[in-house]
C-alpha cells in the first residue's frame, strides 16, 4: 500500500511560496517572436498566396506583353529617344491593388474572424504586434516588386529598341519603385488596422488611388484649373509614372519626390493608428 502523502502546512503570511518550480523555461519574448509568428500568419494564409499570384501575373504579363507589342510594331529607332523601362508602368499600376488587397488583409483579416484577440493575449504590447505586421509585409511587399520589376524591365530592354537606360533611370524603375508600392501597401495595412474592416479599407484605398485623376479628368472649368493641376500632379498614378520619367503633368513631384510624400503620409497614418491601437478595445 502507498504511503499517503503529507501535505505541506500553509506558508505564513508574507511568506513567499517556493515549493513549485515549473519545468517550462520563461522566456523575456521580443520583437524577434513577434516578427516570426506575423511570418508564419502571413505564410500560411491563402490570401497570401492568391493576391501575389495575381500581382506578379499582372506585372510580369502585362510588362512582357507591352514589351513585345511595341517592340514588334515600333518601326526601328523609333523610340530611340526614350528608355523602354517606362513600359513597366502599365503592369505595375494594375499590381497596386493587389498590395493594396494584402495590405489591408494583413491587419483587418485578423479583426473580422476575432483573431486578433489570440494575437493581442499572446503579444499584450500592441505596439509591438502592429510594428511586426508592418515590417514583414514591407519586406514581403519590396521583394515581390523588386523582383518582378527587375525581371520586366531586363525583357522590355532586349525586346524594344530604344534608348540604353542609365544607370539612375534603373535604379527608379526598379528600386525606387518597388520602395513606393511597398509603402502603399503599408499605408493600406495602417488603414485596415484603422478602419477594422476588409471590404471599407480596400474601398478606400481604391478609391485614394483612382478617385484623384479621374476627378481631374473630368475638371473641365477654368476656375477649377488650380485644383484640376493638384489632383492631377498628386494623384498616385501620376506619383508612380515619375519613377519612368514618363510624368502626366509638366510639373509637380519629379525625381525622387513620390517617394517622400508616401514615406511621410505614411509615418503621419503609422502614428495614428498605434495611438488608436492603445487606446481601443481589440
Amino acid at each position: 500500500m502507498s504511503t499517503p502523502q503529507t501535505p505541506m502546512p500553509p506558508a505564513a503570511p508574507g511568506t513567499p511560496y517556493s515549493g513549485y518550480t515549473s519545468p517550462i523555461p520563461v522566456v523575456r519574448t521580443h520583437l524577434g517572436h513577434a516578427l516570426a509568428s506575423e511570418w508564419t500568419k502571413i505564410k500560411s494564409v491563402r490570401s497570401t498566396m492568391w493576391t501575389l499570384g495575381v500581382f506578379l501575373a499582372l506585372v510580369i504579363g502585362i510588362g512582357l506583353l507591352t514589351g513585345s507589342v511595341v517592340g514588334g510594331s515600333a518601326s526601328e529607332g523609333e523610340l530611340g529617344s526614350e528608355s523602354a523601362l517606362a513600359l513597366g508602368f502599365f503592369g505595375l499600376l494594375l499590381g497596386s491593388i493587389c498590395i493594396i488587397t494584402l495590405g489591408v488583409l494583413t491587419t483587418a483579416a485578423e479583426y473580422g474572424t476575432g483573431m486578433i484577440r489570440t494575437t493581442m493575449t499572446a503579444c499584450p504590447s500592441r505596439g509591438r504586434v502592429l510594428t511586426a505586421k508592418a515590417l514583414v509585409f514591407f519586406a514581403l511587399a519590396f521583394i515581390s516588386t523588386l523582383v518582378s520589376s527587375s525581371l520586366v524591365a531586363v525583357a522590355q530592354v532586349g525586346m524594344v529598341d530604344a534608348r540604353e537606360p542609365s544607370g539612375g533611370e534603373w535604379l527608379k524603375a526598379t528600386v525606387g519603385v518597388s520602395l513606393y508600392l511597398a509603402l502603399l501597401g503599408l499605408l493600406s495595412l495602417v488603414v485596415g488596422s484603422i478602419i477594422r474592416h476588409s471590404a471599407g479599407a480596400i474601398t478606400i484605398m481604391i478609391g485614394a488611388v483612382l478617385a484623384p485623376l479621374v476627378i481631374a479628368l473630368f475638371m473641365f472649368s477654368a476656375s477649377l484649373e488650380d485644383l484640376r493641376n493638384f489632383l492631377l500632379e498628386y494623384s498616385i498614378p501620376n506619383q508612380l509614372s515619375v519613377f519612368y520619367a514618363n510624368s502626366l503633368s509638366e510639373s509637380g513631384p519629379s525625381g525622387w519626390d513620390p517617394l517622400w510624400i508616401m514615406l511621410g503620409v505614411t509615418a503621419v497614418a503609422f502614428a495614428g493608428a498605434y495611438a488608436l491601437l492603445e487606446r481601443r478595445d481589440v
